[in-house]
């Protein structure tokens, strides 16, 4: 098991249940699952683009990546229904709390400049998006590797129904907010 659902499981729920008075600890917020994506501009043009992506999201994952394809024709992009614009992976249950511990612990600290995360982020029902620019913040990808830029958006889907509860969730599980002026 992992170690921050252990965490979770003995500490956390008991005192978010607490704190925001919820009757159970079934009630109390939870990390429900994490989506990455990454869109690749030139996947239609570059072949080896979108195949790079793939294969940079799933070593960061640990699970394999599918590509996305446009859902619709957009003229001033030059995209066309079809077309392969990115990929993406979502995570759940174990492979989902041993992403978000390699994420807090050991990316985001690498991120160059690194002063915390936005504590704004948020959408006003729980979930917390952010945007990385650079992959090799990861210890498992090799930047000789990557020959294309990419960046990737995640998104921490959490079963917290208002933000104050969803920052206190990712507190306790150690995500490195920036400190409030």
């Amino acid at each position: 098991m992992s170690r921050l659902l252990e965490q979770y499981k003995a500490e956390t729920a008991k005192e978010l249940a607490e704190r925001f008075g919820h009757a159970s600890l079934l009630a109390a917020p939870r990390l429900m699952k994490i989506c990455l994506n990454s869109r690749v501009g030139e996947a239609n043009k570059e072949q080896k683009m979108l195949e790079e992506a793939v294969e940079t999201l799933t070593l960061v994952s640990g699970q394999r990546a599918v590509p996305t394809k446009a859902k619709k024709s957009v003229a001033g992009f030059n995209l066309r229904k079809g077309y392969n614009v990115g990929c993406r992976v979502t995570l759940r249950g174990r492979m989902m709390y041993d992403f978000f511990d390699r994420l807090v612990n050991i990316a985001i600290p690498r991120i160059r400049d690194f002063t915390g995360m936005s504590r704004t982020s948020f959408d006003g029902g729980g979930n917390y998006s952010l945007g990385i620019d650079d992959p090799t913040i990861f210890p498992e990808v090799n930047p000789d590797n990557i020959t294309y830029p990419m960046g990737m958006d995640i998104t921490i889907v959490t079963s917290a129904k208002r933000d104050e509860e969803a920052r206190a969730l990712m507190e306790s599980l150690g995500f490195p907010f920036r400190r409030e002026d």
